[in-house]
């Protein structure tokens, strides 16, 4: 082996790296030789000294090896490697970067694309990334300069603000990396409609791209509603009102957006102007959702079309309970609202919160709501936000259309 940090398993613990997962766990550790940190190049073999994996060694997270090589010839943790990796996820991604009406997308999704830690998206000529892991940050400048050098942006910007890092022993660290400073507000184009994005900011990196689909889909179901009636859309934890650009796209009268970030709501207004709507159409509640659910069920307001697309609402296994609770409440408010013939778009993004469980909430709560309700559609992150079979713990997001019969 080319180094003399190795990590061994214990007898019976390999399976998991046998399969690929790129994820070794302190608790499947029996000894580490040499002293590796943060971030360093470690070999991990079985408990019979057999090569298993390349990977990067996190002395504070509980996953302690993030691997990403399983062939034991290669040269890994080298520039060259790592150019070879951006530059194949960078292929996977040739037809977004080609598309003249889509200039916003993801362009590596961390382990699903071989490269643990780090998340690259592109806005326009503004890439934004975000390293994750130990291994990840101690390969910023390596990174930075390869984005540059292979896809040539005005401004390579960190934004590892995520509270994953204080999971790997990392501090938040954000601000520009290369280039010039970018605006204070990017302007980027997704299936021909035009959006105002905070980098510095906003969510994320500033925008839900692994939505994109699923904003396409909206506004062709949408769409195929609008012929036959004059549409009232409620769009909650509406963010910067992606999905009602959309709605108003496909035809929709009037939409109600409610947001707890008045910030957010603000930027949902320069996004309908830049797209010529009418801002008279759209009306902004600022707090609580779950309040504001309520105190429009109170009004007996009534709406065509729901979205709910909330923030992660559990982070871990321990969360599930609380979050579950959590995404009943909303679902049960959303079912009293809709109107009958109606369709609700809900969402999960919490990876604790599988599907299958997903929908046996939204299964409770139009129980309780007393609707008879059709599930007409299944939705999901982006293909540009790719879940690798070997790594199914990076299917975060999860989405179900449902049509009230009544």
């Amino acid at each position: 082996m080319a180094t003399k940090q190795i990590v061994t398993l214990r007898p019976g613990r390999e399976a998991a790296t046998l399969r690929r997962h790129p994820w070794v766990f302190s608790g499947s550790i029996v000894q580490v030789e040499g002293t590796p940190g943060p971030g360093d190049l470690v070999a991990v073999q079985s408990a019979k000294g057999d090569f298993l994996a390349w990977g990067h060694y996190s002395p504070a997270s509980q996953i302690r090896v993030r691997l990403f090589s399983w062939a034991e010839d290669t040269h890994p943790d080298t520039t060259g490697f790592w150019q070879q990796r951006l530059q194949r996820a960078f292929a996977l991604r040739d037809g977004l970067r080609r598309s003249s009406e889509t200039t916003a997308y993801r362009l590596v999704n961390a382990e699903s694309d071989g490269i643990p830690g780090l998340i690259v998206d592109r806005y326009g000529d503004v890439v934004v990334i975000q390293l994750l892991t130990a291994g990840a940050d101690k390969l910023r400048n390596t990174f930075a300069d390869l984005l540059m050098e292979l896809i040539s942006p005005l401004a390579v910007y960190e934004r590892s603000d995520a509270d994953v890092r204080g999971q790997e022993g990392l501090p938040p660290a954000t601000g520009l990396l290369r280039g010039i400073e970018p605006p204070p507000l990017v302007s980027v184009t997704e299936l021909g409609l035009e959006y105002r994005v905070d980098i510095r900011r906003g969510h994320k990196t500033g925008f839900y791209l692994d939505q994109r689909e699923n904003r396409q889909r909206f506004t062709e179901l949408v769409a195929s509603q609008v012929l036959s009636a004059e549409l009232v859309m409620l769009n909650v934890f509406s963010y910067t009102g992606a999905f009602s650009v959309c709605g108003l796209a496909a035809g929709v009268a009037r939409v109600v957006n409610i947001d707890a970030s008045e910030d957010a709501l603000a930027l949902g207004q320069l996004n309908l102007q830049a797209n010529g709507f009418d801002s008279s159409r759209v009306r902004d509640v600022p707090g609580d959702a779950f309040v504001a659910l309520r105190r429009l069920r109170q009004q007996a307001e009534r709406f065509d079309v729901i979205v709910l697309d909330p923030p992660k609402f559990a982070s871990a296994h321990r969360d599930v309970q609380r979050a579950s609770r959590g995404y009943k409440d909303i679902n049960l408010q959303a079912f009293h609202l809709l109107k009958p013939g109606g369709h609700l778009v809900t969402f999960s993004c919490s990876g604790a919160i599988s599907e299958d469980l997903f929908q046996k909430i939204v299964f409770g709560a139009a129980l309780d709501a007393e609707r008879d309700i059709q599930i007409t559609g299944r939705l999901s992150q982006g293909s540009d936000h790719p879940v690798a079979l070997t790594f199914p713990e990076s299917a975060y997001l999860k989405g179900l259309v449902c049509r009230a019969m009544q």
